[in-house]
């Protein structure tokens, strides 16, 4: 088959979960059909990572771009809004990536058209009807869900106001949106129902998110006292939220039982509010190229979430190196994943810290759901059997 995937930015390096699936679907996809890959590039580093993607990828047409203030072209904001257009999509759409997509089509003819993630999903105006029964959308995420939740986070208030506006008008574009595509595609049954809840004639099926196990494999556990780890983008505002509740809210008292109890946090762009908490136990470690080493460190992985959307591909890998997870109930949501299983639950900040410590202290218990953590990661959640269910998907739209 021939494959035309169109992204939001070229999914390498890989810094955030969108790249990182992006990248394995599209690398496992190219292994056994032709893909050509359309996006943004969004740095110098990611116009150097355009070979890699050619080393794979049956060609690689890309347009440079670079951050946009959110004021910028205010007639247009204005039009998407009458429209009833979330006006947060005009920052993805761009005359030159068009032109390139539409000679792709001209020159040839592509059995599935893979457009991936919401906020690029406009570009499907530009595939002809007669063909559009061979698109895909890929969704991450539902997005007015996920505005709603973060919306109290934010503290700037026109920031709270353009979150308000969005999520009241994806809560209809999204859906009606949708019925334009041959077939749409999100990561969790949570996600497809809610999708369908706006549109029941869609056609939604689910590809969750994945992880690669021979990457991921179990580590052993470090000597000492033990310390915990919290892997996220620390520019986005759920990850901020969820480092601080953690160390206001539940550190303090898993140190009543765990008194030299460490905190690694490790992601990209951290806030000056978060570099802050350098220090005393806490290590805010900024972007890496490898998070293997430090889940090396720590016992085990924490996911004290209260906003966002999709699933959690920290989760899936921290399963993947036998680190048990303490999750809330956002944090582990839309994940095939039992309390007490497979992973631990906790939402308030007594019964986060009581777990949390009660893995800290029990190495039973830390086999135990390290053990069946890893199997489910690799029997459900690899990238490879997750690569051959898209592929599927793809065969049948493109039968006559």
């Amino acid at each position: 088959m021939r494959v035309l995937f169109i992204v939001d930015s070229i999914p390498y390096p890989i810094l955030g979960g969108s790249a990182l699936r992006n990248y394995n679907l599209v690398r496992r996809i190219a292994a056994d059909h032709q893909v050509w890959l359309a996006a943004f590039a969004k740095s110098d580093e990611q116009v150097d990572a355009v070979s890699r993607m050619e080393g794979f990828c049956a060609g690689v047409e890309f347009v440079r771009t670079g951050p946009q203030s959110a004021l910028s072209n205010l007639p247009k904001f204005a039009a998407y809004v009458l429209k009833g257009t979330p006006p947060e999509l005009r920052f993805f759409v761009s005359g030159a990536l068009v032109r390139k997509i539409r000679d792709l089509m001209a020159r040839l003819r592509f059995d599935v058209i893979h457009i991936e993630q919401v906020h690029m999903g406009l570009y499907v105006n530009h595939v002809p009807r007669n063909e559009r029964r061979r698109t895909v959308w890929g969704l991450h995420d539902i997005d007015y869900p996920k505005f709603k939740r973060i919306i109290p986070l934010e503290p700037k208030t026109a920031r709270r106001l353009r979150l308000r506006l969005n999520n009241r008008l994806m809560r209809s574009w999204e859906p009606r949106h949708a019925a334009k595509f041959g077939r749409c595609i999100t990561v969790s049954d949570l996600d497809r129902r809610l999708l369908m809840e706006g549109n029941p004639r869609l056609k939604v099926e689910v590809i969750p998110n994945g992880v690669d196990t021979r990457m991921f494999t179990p580590l052993a556990e470090p000597k000492g006292a033990g310390a915990l780890i919290f892997v996220g983008n620390m520019a986005y505002r759920p990850c901020v939220d969820a480092v601080l509740y953690f160390t206001r809210q539940i550190l303090p008292l898993i140190k009543q039982a765990v008194p030299d109890v460490e905190l690694w946090i490790v992601g990209q762009n951290p806030s000056e509010q978060i570099l802050k908490l350098n220090g005393d136990g806490i290590h805010v470690t900024g972007r890496v190229e490898d998070v293997r080493p430090y889940y090396g460190r720590c016992l085990a992985s924490v996911v004290p979430l209260r906003a966002g959307g999709g699933t959690r591909l920290k989760i899936l890998e921290a399963l993947a190196m036998g680190r048990p997870v303490v999750s809330t109930s956002v944090g582990c949501e839309g994940l095939d994943l039992v309390d007490n299983e497979h992973i631990l639950i906790a939402d308030d900040p007594l019964s986060f810290a009581r777990k949390t410590v009660g893995l800290l202290t029990d190495r039973s218990l830390r086999e135990k759901l390290a053990g069946q953590g890893r199997q489910i990661a690799a029997a459900r959640y690899d990238w490879s059997l997750i690569a051959k269910r898209l592929i599927n998907i793809y065969e049948e739209i493109a039968a006559p």
